[in-house]
């Protein structure tokens, strides 16, 4: 590829082109509603797909569906090309997959809760910074236990156990409030009944699927069905964000390209910046900064420059301004803003042509050869050769049926994970004794069939005791080694009562009549014969030693006998 390969754009006094060296230094493109940035966008997107670079935008209002379809019957198409001076212009329809994250009009995309992580999670689910920092200690505890995140289930389980584990598990990571832990599953459940959970499961994309080419060399059109999207701001930019994330985490640096590797158009972005911390602020910017050494261009698309912060605004080396209505102070500034970022051109006011702009008109700014910003020039935007509108559903249909991803995401997997894990314990504990579980796969391998088991958060194990429940998760990640049923402990018997026979019971109750008789009499005799040897006074005492000592001899003969 040349040096000079570059989409032709539009054209005024002189022809405009992005070169494509240099369509990795990221964009923008600004205007107000029905100005013509969808038709724009469009022709920038073809350009791409032309010279084989896949991109990957998103359709809020549905338009776009219309460059799977052959175009160039629309007088206001034709016109154009005829006033630019363009030779042979005709329609063609380029190769396009539709995705949709609710599974409706296009392939299904969809995510780990793991992947997200806590940063976009957070966001996503507007929890404030402690809330955030008990949404941190959950994903902590998962990395520790190898405790797989895949769908809302499996967070809403360990938020769960966390809930019910919180005195123990605060003197290890913190204080864990389960007011904190409630309302994180309350969000949950609002973006639950918001359509998010269809977000989060498996298969997860895989990148590679959207940056192909057709056989004829040109590179896919990614357009993802936003139109319902929408209604879930937030949901919308945590994705997109998410997307870019996974960009800049799964591709190699490559440097300075001949062509990007990937261009991705972020519509709306506003949505990426409104009410966004400064930790996930800090994070966009250096991933816009450093992308562009992925070989990934990024193209913002909103209505006002000043819905971008500066840091990012500075990074965007070629821009396309539409007209701004300059009615309210705010607007004013916008305008001023936009005219101030463009390179001057003498003699040519920027402020004032941004506010006299027509449909189809915009401001351009590309980069030179040298990389340096060309002068603005007020140009007319190139027709697309796609078609100008939305796809029917029966074409939006045949083009998904003859998609290479036709049937990939379709089906749901639900593999083990941890809400499986963590309900298994639950389930042990209450049934000490389970049936034998059948043979099942999970990220610990197998579990022997013949082996009355249940699965726990270290790997396959008997049924714990009730009181393990209620234990914290000790910190090794690696499985346990299978315990054993636990034994009783041996206890010394209890010596049982000598038997003796009625015979001799009866025996053992007359001797114990007679001792007591024999006593009282010998004690009697002996106090009687002391009286008359030494008086009343000692008379008592050696009257008791001498009958106790009578009453032995006497009863020792009789037993002995």
């Amino acid at each position: 590829m040349s040096d000079d390969a570059a989409i032709f754009v539009g054209a005024s006094t002189a022809d405009q082109y992005l070169l494509l060296k240099y369509a990795n230094r990221h964009g923008l493109i600004a205007g107000a509603t029905g100005t013509g940035k969808t038709v724009t966008l469009q022709t920038i997107a073809e350009g791409f797909s032309a010279y084989g670079v896949p991109v990957f935008m998103a359709d809020v209002k549905g338009d776009l569906s219309g460059v799977s379809q052959a175009g160039g019957n629309n007088p206001r198409a034709l016109e154009r090309a005829k006033q630019l001076g363009i030779d042979g212009y005709a329609g063609r329809a380029f190769p396009t997959i539709f995705w949709d994250l609710f599974g409706e009009k296009g392939h299904p995309i969809r995510t780990t809760v793991s992947e997200v992580g806590p940063v976009l999670m957070a966001r996503l689910l507007q929890l404030n910074e402690t809330q955030e920092g008990v949404l941190n200690i959950v994903f902590r505890i998962a990395d520790q236990q190898g405790l797989l995140l895949l769908d809302f289930k499996d967070l809403q389980a360990l938020l769960q156990w966390v809930a019910e584990n919180a005195g123990s598990l605060t003197t290890e990571f913190g204080n864990v409030s389960k007011q904190s832990v409630g309302t994180i599953q309350r969000q949950l459940l609002t973006l639950s009944q918001q359509g998010g959970e269809g977000f989060f499961g498996e298969p997860a994309l895989v990148l590679t699927d959207m940056i192909r080419s057709d056989p004829s060399g040109y590179g896919a059109i990614n357009i993802l069905a936003a139109d319902r999207l929408m209604q879930s701001p937030r949901l919308y930019a945590t994705f997109l964000l998410w997307l870019l994330s996974e960009l800049f985490e799964s591709l190699p640096e490559v440097g300075d390209l001949d062509k990007p590797k990937f261009v991705f158009f972020f519509d709306e972005a506003h949505l990426l910046f409104d009410d966004a911390p400064k930790a996930l602020l800090s994070r966009i910017e250096q991933v816009v900064r450093l992308i562009r050494s992925k070989g990934v261009g990024v193209y913002f698309i909103t209505q006002n420059p000043l819905d971008l912060p500066d840091t990012v605004l500075g990074q965007l080396g070629n821009r396309v301004q539409h007209a701004l209505r300059a009615f309210t102070p705010r607007d004013q500034k916008a305008v001023k803003v936009a005219a101030e970022t463009f390179r001057p051109n003498k003699g040519f006011n920027a402020a004032q042509a941004i506010t006299e702009l027509g449909v189809g008109e915009a401001l351009l700014s590309f980069l030179d050869t040298k990389g340096v910003p060309f002068p603005v020039e007020r140009c007319f935007i190139a027709p697309p050769q796609g078609r100008i509108g939305p796809a029917t559903a029966e074409e939006r249909a045949a083009v998904m049926s003859a998609s290479p991803l036709a049937g990939r995401y379709d089906k749901l997997v639900d593999r083990q994970s941890a809400y499986e894990i963590l309900t298994g314990r639950v389930t042990a504990s209450a049934d000490p004794d389970p049936a034998p579980a059948p043979r099942r796969r999970g990220q610990y391998g197998s579990v022997p069939p013949t082996v009355p088991a249940t699965t726990g958060p270290w790997g396959p194990r008997t049924a714990p005791p009730p009181a393990e429940v209620e234990q914290p998760i000790p910190p090794a990640p690696r499985p346990e080694p299978r315990l054993k049923k636990a034994q009783p402990q041996p206890q010394a018997p209890t010596p049982e009562p000598k038997k003796v026979p009625a015979g001799r019971q009866r025996d053992s109750v007359g001797i114990t009549v007679a001792k007591a008789a024999s006593r009282s009499m010998a004690t009697i005799a002996a106090r009687e014969a002391a009286k008359a040897v030494f008086g009343r006074g000692k008379a008592a005492s050696i009257g008791a030693s001498v009958g106790g000592a009578v009453l032995r001899g006497v009863l020792g003969s009789i037993l002995r006998g």
